[in-house]
């Protein structure tokens, strides 16, 4: 009886050890699983994916700064040519007031801030009605033309390109746009802004009919 109490603990203590290979392999699996991603593992979020881009900060006088286009231009001189950069900048305090400006510089960035600066100084003010512009209207700059008429709360702004990048800016949320003739980045820009300089609302063009 002695040697069988002696040998019934025995059995447990030699099984004990064979949960400890699957224990020590879990974590690998897990570390596998991880790195399956696109190869990141942890690094880059699921999927593999970089952390992304936020959305440009207001400057100090409120004015959110959109990128509309820049391209590489070139000046021949006696010597060769000399390349520098324009960018097409587009500026909007998100309440009906926006601007857009033309820079060139031998660098990008400095091309960006010439644009910024030129934007403040060609502002244009219009009214906003519901998230809307207040009636049809159609305008011309240079070989572009671009129409817009009122939309109902929840259309969003159907438009493209400069269209889209100027009256995002200026706080229109529901409109419907039509770019006629030149797609040129800096005509169809213009084209828009005639456009939001022609709106007037109901009182306006009372007030200048003398009722």
């Amino acid at each position: 009886m002695a040697e069988n109490t002696e040998n019934t603990p025995a059995a447990p203590q030699a099984a004990a050890p064979a949960p400890a290979p699957a224990a020590a392999h879990a974590p690998a699996h897990q570390e596998q699983r991880r790195g399956g991603y696109g190869g990141h593992g942890g690094h880059g979020g699921p999927r593999g994916r970089g952390p992304r881009r936020e959305r440009p900060e207001r400057d100090e006088m409120g004015f959110k700064e959109t990128v509309v286009a820049i391209n590489r231009v070139a000046k021949v001189v006696k010597g060769g040519k000399r390349f520098s950069f324009s960018a097409l900048v587009v500026i909007g305090d998100g309440n009906g007031t926006v601007g857009t400006g033309l820079g060139k510089a031998k660098e990008v960035q400095a091309s960006i801030q010439k644009g910024n600066a030129q934007a403040k100084k060609n502002l244009v003010k219009f009214p906003v009605l519901n998230e809307t512009i207040p009636h049809e209207v159609i305008a011309k700059f240079g070989s572009g033309t671009v129409w817009m008429k009122p939309a109902a709360p929840g259309t969003g702004v159907i438009a493209g390109g400069g269209v889209r990048a100027v009256l995002e800016a200026a706080g229109v949320k529901n409109v419907l746009t039509k770019s006629l003739g030149s797609r040129n980045a800096f005509n169809v820009v213009g084209a828009t802004l005639e456009c939001l300089r022609q709106l007037r609302t109901a009182e306006d063009i009372a007030r200048l009919r003398g009722k």
